[in-house]
């Protein structure tokens, strides 16, 4: 908060621009360029999302959402680097597993993702925000195979893989000893009382969330953004 407050005023000092002709100055003072600064910011997310923008296709798009249930991010608290990774791999793999399925898609397919790491509600939600075309690469890459229009993939079909991929990575990582855990979790150290721990996450069901959207692509790269 102090950076923000300090942003853009004499406090982290600053440069002057004087015209030599008419004498006239102007102080510019410097930016705190943290990354919570709406300030500092906002050019970088205008930059991001004009560069996301010229690489939209003329085809349907969807947005897709994959959360982390509410049990298991409570490791990632202490595990950030790992857990986040693991969500950004098991999403995509999620995605282009099911759509290079003949039964499904057929099709390679390529993707954008987003973390977010907070909810609405201020509270801590990890999720993935993707915005994935309506269709893809035929598997000789010779021609574009689209979804039907308004349905790309089945949402069950996605939780499900996606459960699976999540819960096998995350078991690679505590037995490459990757994780850590303190306070009421202390035990989930031990290989045995971790897997006791997620057994019941593999019957649970995870939140994936597939449509059109709204405003069109640009809306969600404007919300990404």
């Amino acid at each position: 908060m102090s950076a923000i407050e300090a942003c853009r005023t004499e406090a982290l000092g600053g440069h002057v621009a004087a015209c030599t002709k008419c004498n006239h100055q102007h102080i510019a003072y410097n930016s705190c360029k943290n990354r919570h600064c709406p300030k500092c910011q906002a050019p970088a997310a205008r930059d991001w999302m004009s560069a996301r923008s010229e690489d939209l296709l003329p085809v349907e798009y969807f947005h897709v959402v994959f959360t982390l249930l509410a049990e298991v991010a409570r490791i990632a608290l202490w595990n950030k680097r790992a857990m986040y990774g693991l969500l950004f791999k098991a999403s995509a793999e999620t995605v282009a597993t099911i759509a290079a399925d003949p039964k499904r898609l057929g099709a390679r397919v390529g993707m954008t993702s987003v973390l977010h790491t907070w909810g609405s509600a201020m509270t801590h939600h990890p999720h993935i925000h993707m915005i994935v075309p309506g269709g893809g690469l035929s598997p000789d890459d010779t021609r574009w195979v689209a979804c039907k229009s308004g349905f790309f993939l089945h949402v069950r079909v996605m939780s499900r893989l996606f459960r699976r991929l999540f819960l096998e990575g995350l078991i690679a990582l505590h037995r490459s000893g990757q994780l850590r855990f303190f306070g009421d979790l202390t035990e989930l150290a031990d290989a045995n009382a971790f897997a006791k721990w997620l057994a019941p996450f593999r019957n649970t069901e995870w939140v994936v969330h597939a449509k059109p959207p709204f405003g069109g692509p640009e809306q969600v790269l404007a919300y990404l953004s």
